[in-house]
């Protein structure tokens, strides 16, 4: 089944509501700093429980305290709902953090 990427008018919306996103190119990406090394890794494993759930997982760059989320679906190419609602929960489970 596939999933209809975002019109340039759809992501611009989207990234409206998600202002610590920025894209490039065909993904957007945010890092987290968390407040421990510990912490970080944690948010981690909670993105990835998220993200097995949905069947959709971001690319993730470790490095000490920052933890940097890369969306993109690329089964399509580019942006779709899927990253959306993913850099959703991302921004939920950090605020959380």
């Amino acid at each position: 089944m596939s999933t209809p990427l975002l019109s340039d008018d759809e992501l611009a919306a989207a990234l409206q509501d998600l202002p610590e996103w920025t894209q490039t190119g065909n993904s957007i990406a945010r890092t987290v700093e968390a407040p421990s090394f510990l912490a970080g890794i944690e948010l981690v494993r909670r993105v990835a429980g998220e993200a097995e759930a949905a069947n959709h997982h971001p690319d993730i760059d470790i490095r000490w305290r920052r933890v940097t989320f890369t969306l993109s679906t690329h089964s399509e190419g580019g942006l779709t709902g899927l990253d959306v609602q993913l850099a959703r929960t991302i921004d939920r489970l950090a605020q959380e953090s």
